[in-house]
């Protein structure tokens, strides 16, 4: 995503080409950050205190300093200050000298173009093995940069033909995408893994599950395989960024596109068009 503007805790707007992090940040180091990304529309962002608030949670579970949210408000504000329709990043890195001194960051960027093309036609994707958070040191709904095997797995969907991969455990029980929450859906009810299963929180999984039911449709949280989601009636997933994705192929196996996945975007649009 193209870079377009970048603020940084204690100095405001700052050249998106300069440097910002110091070398021994341990956001650098060892992925010792928290960080959160959401759409921005028409130069509000969508749902900005329920971010802050998931990353205060990030924060205390990686042991980080407490998240200064008037300043990342502030920052927030500095970058979308021109109005666009953009993405919108926060990070709260560890800082340099042991976490003494944390830097926040507030980055805007261009949506990527691919998004809107590939939802026209639908997503294919692909399973793959993750790991159930059940420890509280496997860091369960924590959104930290740590994302090496996030984007591990992105590429080998990639690698597969696939436009996006969700993980499974060594049960087959369906966890969350790399960046997404997944959704499916069997006559008037959609079905999405509970929370208790250590995945992530999603800000734009909770708007759909207020959602769902002005739109006709009830929502069941649990614990479920991966044959549930492939004798679905649809399928798709859900994100900030995303927003949602439907899919029309799981594992080669294709999937027909129902009508849920396109009323929940609209009703999602609706939605940020109101805030």
């Amino acid at each position: 995503m193209s870079l377009l503007a970048l603020a940084v805790s204690g100095r405001g707007l700052v050249d998106p080409g300069e440097p910002v992090v110091h070398a021994d940040d341990e956001a650098v180091l060892r992925g010792r950050a928290a960080f959160e990304t959401m759409r921005v529309y028409g130069g509000r962002p969508f749902r900005l205190a329920e971010h802050l608030d998931r990353l205060d949670a990030s924060a205390a579970s990686l042991g980080l300093a407490e998240v200064d949210r008037t300043e990342l408000e502030r920052l927030s504000g500095l970058v979308v200050a021109d109005g666009r329709d953009a993405v919108l990043r926060l990070v709260w890195t560890a800082g340099p000298a042991g976490g003494v001194s944390p830097s926040g960051l507030a980055l805007l960027s261009e949506i990527p173009a691919w998004i809107d093309e590939v939802r026209a036609r639908g997503a294919r994707a692909v399973s793959l093995l993750g790991v159930r958070a059940t420890a509280s040191w496997l860091l369960p709904g924590v959104k930290s940069t740590s994302y090496a095997v996030n984007m591990a797995a992105e590429l080998e969907a990639k690698r597969r033909g696939a436009d996006e991969a969700f993980f499974v455990d060594v049960h087959g029980v369906v966890l969350e995408g790399t960046v997404t929450n997944v959704w499916w859906r069997r006559g008037d009810i959609l079905f999405t893994p509970s929370l208790e299963l250590g995945i992530l929180a999603g800000v734009t999984r909770d708007a759909l599950r207020a959602l769902a039911p002005t739109r006709g449709y009830r929502v069941e949280e649990g614990t479920f395989v991966l044959a549930d989601v492939y004798g679905a009636e649809e399928a798709f997933t859900s994100s900030s960024v995303r927003e949602l994705m439907p899919l029309v192929e799981i594992d080669e196996r294709p999937l027909a596109r129902g009508p849920a996945a396109d009323d929940l975007q609209e009703a999602l649009r609706e939605l940020a068009a109101k805030v």
